[in-house]
């Protein structure tokens, strides 16, 4: 049922990157950017979108074992360390707002895409940085000691 649960909860992270990215080529139309070819390029993407979508049931397999919500405004109840955490603070972040959308980008050619996906990342960190003052808060020294032993990206 975790499985189940994390793959649908993920479905929708894939469409959303293929937004951004459908987005961005009819931003690449309007302004007159011809969409790229690149040799291999719609196949790198796709490796980019599977692999971020795997990172991001993983991760959210975790999440659903220790009984925390993906989604949360709220500190968590638990400080999850093992799976793809044990490599990146980020897997969830990792996965999606990078792999997927520079994948879906890819796939469809567009700079734009490219673009709005470099754009959105600082503030991606920004909201990263945010969550983990309330993870300091929450989780003290097991914090301490994890966040200096793993990465916040990769």
């Amino acid at each position: 049922m975790i499985l189940l649960r994390s793959v649908l909860h993920n479905v929708g992270v894939v469409a959303v990157g293929f937004g951004v990215a459908y987005l961005g080529a009819r931003l690449d139309r309007l302004i007159g950017i011809a969409r790229f070819h690149v040799v291999f390029g719609a196949a790198g993407g796709w490796l980019l979108i599977a692999a971020g979508f795997l990172l991001r049931v993983w991760a959210t397999c975790c999440f659903y074992e220790n009984r925390i919500r993906v989604i949360s405004l709220v500190p968590q109840g638990a400080l999850v360390t093992s799976g793809p955490y044990r490599y990146s603070r980020n897997p969830l972040y990792l996965g999606g707002n990078v792999f997927v959308f520079i994948g879906a980008a890819l796939v469809l050619g567009s700079t734009m895409g490219l673009v709005i996906t470099a754009l959105h990342l600082p503030l991606v960190d920004l909201f990263i940085r945010r969550e983990e003052r309330q993870l300091a808060r929450t989780f003290g020294d097991a914090w301490t000691r994890y966040s200096g032993s793993v990465r916040r990206w990769l």
